[in-house]
């Protein structure tokens, strides 16, 4: 990542079983009906019926599964193996690609039309390798159409937000919008989640 030789946080600062935890974890919920789609009813309600979104870090799949569900048509990218193969066993009709982020390059895999949006929520940017926050935002830029979108949840005690607000200028974003949740809550200065809209130019 960045430099090809860097590891994503998501492997080298978590235990080595955690990516079937996180599986495990993941279908324990959707089995109890606990409600894994609020990232998904909002990025729903900013496109239209059938457009085409980039789940960028997707994991096992819930968010993507609820777009296709709801008529987009989704691919989904994760570096983590394990998890892509939880995403295909789980869940049928969207495309769940293997890709690092820092490298994304998605016509090498068959994927050659634009984005309408992208959603990269899960606090995907905390683990990526650092230093590469920028560079993973510019890859996704880069494959979205002019005028498209994308929008990112962490916790603000993982990524700082003034870092977070250059590295997004950086890769040509405009912040549009920014909430404090992703049911919407206003936006405060001390809020430990931060969800932020961000704009490519048309």
């Amino acid at each position: 990542m960045g430099a090809a030789t860097q590891e994503p946080r998501w492997f080298t600062e978590t235990d080595a079983d955690h990516s079937q935890s996180y599986i495990d974890r993941m279908r324990a919920l959707a089995a109890e009906g606990t409600d894994l789609g609020g990232e998904a009813r909002l990025i729903d309600a900013m496109v239209e019926r059938g457009s085409r979104i980039l789940d960028a870090g997707c994991g096992p799949g819930r968010v993507g599964a609820v777009l296709h569900a709801c008529g987009h048509e989704v691919v989904g990218v994760d570096v983590d193996p394990e998890l892509i193969a939880a995403a295909i066993a789980d869940h049928v009709g969207p495309t769940w690609l293997i890709s690092d982020l820092s490298e994304l390059d998605l016509a090498n895999q068959g994927q050659i039309e634009p984005f309408d949006a992208a959603v990269i929520a899960g606090n995907v940017l905390a683990f990526v390798a650092s230093g590469t926050e920028q560079r993973v935002l510019t890859r996704i830029a880069q494959h979205l159409k002019p005028d498209g979108f994308a929008v990112v949840g962490f916790h603000t005690d993982r990524y700082d937000m003034d870092e977070f607000d250059k590295h997004l200028a950086g890769a040509g974003f405009a912040l549009e919008h920014r909430f404090a949740t992703w049911d919407l809550r206003p936006w405060r200065i001390d809020a430990d989640f931060a969800v932020s809209v961000l704009r490519l130019p048309s």
